[in-house]
């Protein structure tokens, strides 16, 4: 189950506006992006998921968050909805989910990315 209980060191990665193009369009390998904002209640469903695949695909893939209120990439990507989690390969946008979303569909994504 989800390890909400532990104090562990989280393995997301914080995606800015400023780092973006850093941490993902010239990135090689599979990075997955949680576009959400605090307020949103599906959003803070799916924050636990996401951490603990950050923790279980740790040398496999990057996953991490995007605030859509505090950055404008959201905006320019054309998201309309969140919580919309983004999968990108070698910094090209190849997939994405809509909504929240049960812990296997994100697995099964990232499988198929990373080729597994």
């Amino acid at each position: 189950m989800f390890n909400l209980f532990k104090n562990k060191e989280k393995k997301t990665v914080t995606f800015t506006d400023e780092n973006w193009d850093t941490l993902i369009t010239q990135s090689e390998g599979v990075v997955m992006v949680d576009i959400w904002a605090p307020w949103c209640g599906p959003c803070k469903i799916i924050g636990p998921i996401v951490e603990e695949l950050a923790e279980e695909y740790d040398s496999r893939a990057v996953i991490g968050k995007l605030n859509s209120d505090d950055n404008q990439k959201s905006r320019e990507l054309g998201i309309r909805s969140i919580p919309t989690l983004l999968f990108f390969k070698n910094g090209k946008r190849v997939d994405q989910i809509v909504g929240a979303q049960p812990m296997n569909a994100i697995r099964e994504k990232l499988d198929k990315l990373i080729g597994k």
